[in-house]
């Protein structure tokens, strides 16, 4: 039985505004007249949280009907919610010694979350599951037996499991992205599952400490990553769930999401040479290019020199303003410091372009051909770039 199970049902000794979000005070006689103790959890649960606030009570009531007659703890891991997702936690942890509280403070991201989650777990067996109300929390004990009478690493509960059955939760659009994505993760990886993007599963602590050097901290794509990163095939098994829809708050999936995934798969496929960030920065790059080019075709009427270098002073802004809101995102410039990066991002840019013009020219005295002289000038102007932005604009 968990501690969770030691509480009084009575809360008229508490104030009005805790009774109203659901808190129970701890009986500590009762433990102490019975003259026996809690085991040790050996079951963690880790919910990574930003603005969740509305959904920690109702959760906390369906995990604590789900896993009575286990052994269980909960890690909240809230990235510094504005809306006092962690101070809630916090009080439910005065309550529950099984209710746990880490804020992260100038850091962000689901991947890192759920990692330093797992991380600061002392049981063996760690399950994940969103704060959105989404997913299915009485499927973890059967996932939980399941992992140990098979002896497996991980148990991950898809939504595509069974194919006939619909699924629900995610608009068509969001449906339709998930599914191009569960494909392109699939040959990616070298284990054979169907829902390689889950945001449900249940794993053995030891293999995720194994994989940490290796993960990546942005991005939400988190049990891709743990699969792809571990040094040896890991021992997996699948469970179909329902994929509920979302009760509160808006969903974070949104275009950094899309880019941190591209990235981290690239970042897999090239053996971690190519970093997530660089891809979402090359990316904004090439839509650079595009702008630059609708622009000077707009503006030729002013003459080619003119629009031309209007153009390229709106590619930059552009470029500047995607890589701050989606690509550095975590080191977002504000106020003042958004000119001044501003500043120091055409300042890196220029001298990019001119190692792009040098190295092409010399490329092309080599009596290479013109377009292999032009892509070598492209790729050390934009290494440049990506290297130079990172250390002088976004530190």
């Amino acid at each position: 039985m968990s501690v969770s199970d030691n509480v009084a049902r009575d809360t008229s000794v508490l104030p009005a505004s805790e009774q109203r979000e659901g808190f129970r005070a701890p009986d500590l006689n009762r433990a102490r007249e019975s003259g026996t103790a809690a085991p040790s959890p050996r079951l963690t649960v880790v919910v990574p949280t930003f603005n969740e606030r509305r959904n920690v009570t109702p959760l906390l009531r369906k995990i604590r009907v789900a896993l009575e007659g286990l052994s269980w703890r909960v890690i909240f891991v809230d990235d510094d919610s504005r809306d006092g997702t962690a101070r809630l936690v916090r009080k439910h942890a005065a309550r529950d010694p099984n209710v746990q509280c880490l804020q992260r403070i100038g850091r962000r991201g689901l991947a890192g979350a759920v990692i330093e989650g797992v991380m600061a777990s002392p049981d063996r067996y760690v399950a994940v599951i969103d704060g959105d109300l989404q997913h299915d929390e009485r499927l973890i004990p059967a996932m939980l037996a399941r992992l140990q009478a098979e002896d497996a690493d991980l148990v991950i509960a898809s939504r595509f499991l069974e194919a006939e059955r619909p699924v629900e939760g995610l608009s068509a659009i969001r449906l339709a992205g998930s599914r191009i994505a569960t494909a392109l993760g699939r040959r990616v990886l070298k284990a054979r599952v169907t829902d390689p993007l889950s945001g449900f599963f249940l794993i053995r602590r030891d293999v995720v400490e194994a994989a940490a050097p290796s993960l990546s901290t942005d991005g939400f794509k988190v049990l891709f990553d743990i699969i792809a990163s571990s040094s040896r095939p890991l021992r997996i098994l699948e469970m179909p769930y329902r994929f509920g829809d979302r009760a509160r708050g808006r969903s974070k999936m949104d275009s950094r999401a899309v880019l941190d995934y591209l990235g981290l798969v690239a970042a897999k496929l090239s053996h971690g040479l190519i970093s997530p960030r660089m891809v979402g920065f090359l990316m904004v790059g090439a839509s650079g290019v595009l702008v630059h080019l609708a622009v000077l075709r707009g503006l030729l009427f002013v003459g080619f020199t003119g629009a031309q270098f209007i153009a390229a002073a709106t590619a930059m802004t552009t470029n500047y303003a995607l890589n701050n809101s989606l690509t550095y995102r975590d080191r977002r410039q504000r106020g003042a410091a958004l000119l001044t990066g501003y500043l120091r991002f055409c300042l890196v840019c220029s001298l990019g372009l001119a190692a792009n013009v040098v190295v092409a020219s010399l490329v092309r005295e080599h009596g290479e051909v013109w377009w292999l002289a032009g892509l070598a000038g492209a790729a050390v102007g934009a290494l440049w770039n990506y290297v130079a932005s990172s250390l002088i604009v976004w530190r």
